[in-house]
Protein backbone atom coordinates (compact mmCIF):
# COMPACT_ATOMS: atom_id res chain seq x y z
CA UNK A 1 0.00 0.00 0.00
CA UNK A 2 1.43 3.14 -0.64
CA UNK A 3 2.44 5.87 2.12
CA UNK A 4 -0.09 8.61 3.11
CA UNK A 5 1.06 11.77 3.46
CA UNK A 6 -0.27 14.66 5.02
CA UNK A 7 1.76 17.80 3.56
CA UNK A 8 0.50 21.07 5.72
CA UNK A 9 1.71 24.34 4.71
CA UNK A 10 0.42 27.59 4.18
CA UNK A 11 2.09 28.64 0.87
CA UNK A 12 0.22 27.39 -2.43
CA UNK A 13 3.34 26.91 -4.25
CA UNK A 14 5.01 24.52 -1.65
CA UNK A 15 2.12 22.20 -1.50
CA UNK A 16 1.75 21.41 -4.75
CA UNK A 17 5.54 21.31 -5.41
CA UNK A 18 5.43 18.56 -2.52
CA UNK A 19 2.32 17.46 -3.84
CA UNK A 20 3.48 16.47 -7.07
CA UNK A 21 7.14 15.58 -6.13
CA UNK A 22 5.76 13.12 -3.68
CA UNK A 23 3.02 11.25 -5.30
CA UNK A 24 6.30 10.50 -7.94
CA UNK A 25 7.85 9.15 -5.21
CA UNK A 26 5.09 6.96 -5.04
CA UNK A 27 3.19 8.10 -2.18
CA UNK A 28 -0.47 9.30 -1.71
CA UNK A 29 -0.86 12.79 -0.06
CA UNK A 30 -3.19 14.97 1.19
CA UNK A 31 -2.74 18.70 1.47
CA UNK A 32 -4.35 21.36 4.25
CA UNK A 33 -2.91 24.97 4.59
CA UNK A 34 -4.50 25.79 8.14
CA UNK A 35 -3.61 24.34 11.26
CA UNK A 36 -7.52 23.81 12.42
CA UNK A 37 -8.12 21.17 8.86
CA UNK A 38 -4.60 19.76 9.49
CA UNK A 39 -5.36 19.23 13.11
CA UNK A 40 -8.83 17.76 12.05
CA UNK A 41 -7.21 15.53 9.46
CA UNK A 42 -4.33 14.44 11.54
CA UNK A 43 -6.68 13.22 14.27
CA UNK A 44 -8.31 10.64 11.91
CA UNK A 45 -4.95 8.98 12.41
CA UNK A 46 -5.16 7.45 9.26
CA UNK A 47 -1.56 8.71 7.84
CA UNK A 48 1.45 7.29 8.15
CA UNK A 49 3.31 10.69 8.28
CA UNK A 50 2.54 14.12 8.27
CA UNK A 51 5.37 17.47 7.23
CA UNK A 52 4.02 19.56 9.14
CA UNK A 53 5.11 23.44 8.56
CA UNK A 54 5.42 25.63 11.79
CA UNK A 55 4.39 28.92 10.73
CA UNK A 56 0.49 28.24 10.18
CA UNK A 57 -2.69 30.34 10.10
CA UNK A 58 -5.56 29.44 12.80
CA UNK A 59 -2.98 27.06 14.97
CA UNK A 60 0.71 26.92 14.89
CA UNK A 61 2.35 23.74 14.09
CA UNK A 62 3.79 23.35 17.41
CA UNK A 63 0.04 23.62 18.53
CA UNK A 64 -1.55 20.74 15.80
CA UNK A 65 1.53 18.64 17.11
CA UNK A 66 0.86 19.37 21.02
CA UNK A 67 -2.81 18.08 20.67
CA UNK A 68 -1.90 15.31 18.31
CA UNK A 69 0.24 13.73 21.02
CA UNK A 70 -2.04 15.20 23.93
CA UNK A 71 -4.68 13.12 21.96
CA UNK A 72 -2.27 10.19 21.39
CA UNK A 73 -1.85 9.96 18.23
CA UNK A 74 1.08 9.06 17.41
CA UNK A 75 1.66 9.26 13.31
CA UNK A 76 5.28 10.23 12.65
CA UNK A 77 5.48 14.07 12.23
CA UNK A 78 8.58 15.97 10.54
CA UNK A 79 8.11 19.74 11.26
CA UNK A 80 9.18 22.49 8.63
CA UNK A 81 9.71 25.56 9.24
CA UNK A 82 12.15 28.71 7.82
CA UNK A 83 13.85 28.86 11.46
CA UNK A 84 17.26 26.96 12.32
CA UNK A 85 17.72 27.74 15.62
CA UNK A 86 18.61 24.60 18.21
CA UNK A 87 15.85 26.70 20.83
CA UNK A 88 13.34 26.13 17.83
CA UNK A 89 14.48 22.34 16.83
CA UNK A 90 14.67 21.46 20.54
CA UNK A 91 10.92 22.83 21.06
CA UNK A 92 9.48 20.79 18.35
CA UNK A 93 11.20 17.42 19.55
CA UNK A 94 10.21 17.71 23.02
CA UNK A 95 6.81 18.31 21.88
CA UNK A 96 6.78 15.00 20.34
CA UNK A 97 8.30 15.53 16.91
CA UNK A 98 9.74 12.59 14.84
CA UNK A 99 12.36 15.10 13.01
CA UNK A 100 12.94 18.71 12.17
CA UNK A 101 13.39 20.12 8.31
CA UNK A 102 14.56 23.78 8.03
CA UNK A 103 13.90 25.96 4.79
CA UNK A 104 15.08 26.08 2.05
CA UNK A 105 15.70 21.89 2.14
CA UNK A 106 16.74 19.76 -1.16
CA UNK A 107 13.66 17.46 -1.88
CA UNK A 108 16.35 14.97 -2.55
CA UNK A 109 17.29 15.27 1.51
CA UNK A 110 13.50 15.64 2.43
CA UNK A 111 12.74 12.43 0.75
CA UNK A 112 15.29 10.76 2.24
CA UNK A 113 14.27 11.66 5.77
CA UNK A 114 10.54 10.93 5.26
CA UNK A 115 11.26 7.49 4.06
CA UNK A 116 13.45 6.92 7.28
CA UNK A 117 11.21 8.10 9.26
CA UNK A 118 8.43 5.74 7.68
CA UNK A 119 10.77 2.60 7.98
CA UNK A 120 11.29 3.14 11.58
CA UNK A 121 7.57 3.50 12.37
CA UNK A 122 7.17 0.49 10.15
CA UNK A 123 9.60 -1.66 12.42
CA UNK A 124 8.82 -0.21 15.91
CA UNK A 125 5.00 -0.80 15.72
CA UNK A 126 2.15 -1.82 13.38
CA UNK A 127 0.29 0.99 12.24
CA UNK A 128 -2.36 2.72 14.81
CA UNK A 129 -6.07 2.93 14.21
CA UNK A 130 -8.04 5.47 11.74
CA UNK A 131 -10.53 7.27 14.06
CA UNK A 132 -13.55 9.14 12.29
CA UNK A 133 -16.01 10.28 15.30
CA UNK A 134 -17.47 6.93 16.65
CA UNK A 135 -15.99 5.13 13.51
CA UNK A 136 -12.75 2.73 14.97
CA UNK A 137 -10.46 0.68 12.25
CA UNK A 138 -7.56 -1.10 14.17
CA UNK A 139 -5.15 -1.90 11.82
CA UNK A 140 -3.55 -3.72 14.58
CA UNK A 141 -5.97 -6.63 14.70
CA UNK A 142 -7.44 -5.73 11.34
CA UNK A 143 -11.19 -4.83 13.32
CA UNK A 144 -13.98 -2.16 13.08
CA UNK A 145 -15.98 -0.83 15.58
CA UNK A 146 -18.90 2.07 15.40
CA UNK A 147 -19.51 3.25 18.84
CA UNK A 148 -19.80 0.16 21.16
CA UNK A 149 -20.64 -1.85 18.59
CA UNK A 150 -18.24 -4.59 16.59
CA UNK A 151 -18.53 -4.45 12.63
CA UNK A 152 -17.78 -7.53 11.52
CA UNK A 153 -16.19 -8.37 8.07
CA UNK A 154 -14.51 -10.22 5.95
CA UNK A 155 -10.80 -9.66 5.08
CA UNK A 156 -11.62 -8.04 1.71
CA UNK A 157 -14.64 -6.03 3.10
CA UNK A 158 -12.01 -4.77 5.50
CA UNK A 159 -8.79 -4.14 3.22
CA UNK A 160 -12.32 -1.76 1.38
CA UNK A 161 -13.11 0.16 4.21
CA UNK A 162 -9.42 0.79 5.42
CA UNK A 163 -8.55 1.90 2.02
CA UNK A 164 -11.62 4.31 1.99
CA UNK A 165 -10.31 5.27 5.37
CA UNK A 166 -7.13 6.41 4.71
CA UNK A 167 -8.34 9.38 2.66
CA UNK A 168 -11.26 10.24 4.44
CA UNK A 169 -13.61 12.54 2.13
CA UNK A 170 -11.55 11.64 -0.79
CA UNK A 171 -13.42 10.07 -3.74
CA UNK A 172 -11.56 7.10 -4.65
CA UNK A 173 -12.60 5.24 -8.20
CA UNK A 174 -13.52 1.79 -8.59
CA UNK A 175 -10.22 1.01 -10.79
CA UNK A 176 -7.98 3.00 -7.63
CA UNK A 177 -10.01 0.39 -5.14
CA UNK A 178 -9.59 -2.27 -7.42
CA UNK A 179 -6.26 -1.85 -7.81
CA UNK A 180 -5.55 -1.36 -3.89
CA UNK A 181 -7.62 -4.45 -2.91
CA UNK A 182 -7.51 -6.88 -5.43
CA UNK A 183 -4.08 -6.10 -6.95
CA UNK A 184 -3.73 -8.13 -10.30
CA UNK A 185 -5.95 -10.58 -9.80
CA UNK A 186 -7.05 -10.91 -13.63
CA UNK A 187 -10.39 -12.15 -12.10
CA UNK A 188 -11.25 -9.26 -10.39
CA UNK A 189 -13.34 -6.47 -12.45
CA UNK A 190 -14.88 -2.80 -11.58
CA UNK A 191 -18.43 -4.63 -10.77
CA UNK A 192 -16.78 -6.51 -7.79
CA UNK A 193 -15.86 -3.64 -5.88
CA UNK A 194 -19.92 -2.51 -6.45
CA UNK A 195 -20.41 -4.94 -4.85
CA UNK A 196 -18.37 -5.00 -2.25
CA UNK A 197 -19.15 -1.50 -1.12
CA UNK A 198 -23.03 -2.69 -1.16
CA UNK A 199 -21.25 -5.38 1.44
CA UNK A 200 -20.14 -2.82 3.83
CA UNK A 201 -22.57 -0.51 3.15
CA UNK A 202 -24.62 -3.02 4.73
CA UNK A 203 -22.50 -4.31 7.41
CA UNK A 204 -21.64 -0.79 8.61
CA UNK A 205 -25.86 0.19 8.47
CA UNK A 206 -26.63 -2.78 10.53
CA UNK A 207 -24.10 -1.30 13.51
CA UNK A 208 -25.81 2.23 12.83
CA UNK A 209 -23.67 3.88 10.70
CA UNK A 210 -25.70 3.91 7.31
CA UNK A 211 -24.92 6.69 4.90
CA UNK A 212 -20.82 6.40 5.66
CA UNK A 213 -19.91 5.47 2.29
CA UNK A 214 -21.04 7.71 -0.02
CA UNK A 215 -21.23 7.51 -3.70
CA UNK A 216 -20.01 10.36 -5.96
CA UNK A 217 -22.06 9.68 -9.25
CA UNK A 218 -19.63 9.79 -12.04
CA UNK A 219 -16.53 9.25 -10.10
CA UNK A 220 -16.84 6.72 -7.41
CA UNK A 221 -16.85 6.50 -3.26
CA UNK A 222 -15.95 8.85 -0.69
CA UNK A 223 -15.92 7.73 3.12
CA UNK A 224 -17.38 10.64 4.80
CA UNK A 225 -18.02 12.20 8.40
CA UNK A 226 -20.37 10.66 10.15
CA UNK A 227 -23.56 11.81 10.63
Amino acid sequence: MRPQILVVDDEPGVRKALDRGLRAEGMDVTVAADGPTALRLARTGSFDAILLDIMIPGLSGYRVLQELRSARVTTPVLLVSAKDGEIDQADGLDLGADGYVVKPFSFVVLVAQLRATLRRAASGTARGRIRLGPLTIDRATRTVRYDDADVPLSPREYALLEALATRPGTVHTKQELLDEVWGDEQAATRNVVEVYIGYVRRKLAAAGADGLVRTVRGHGYQLGEPR
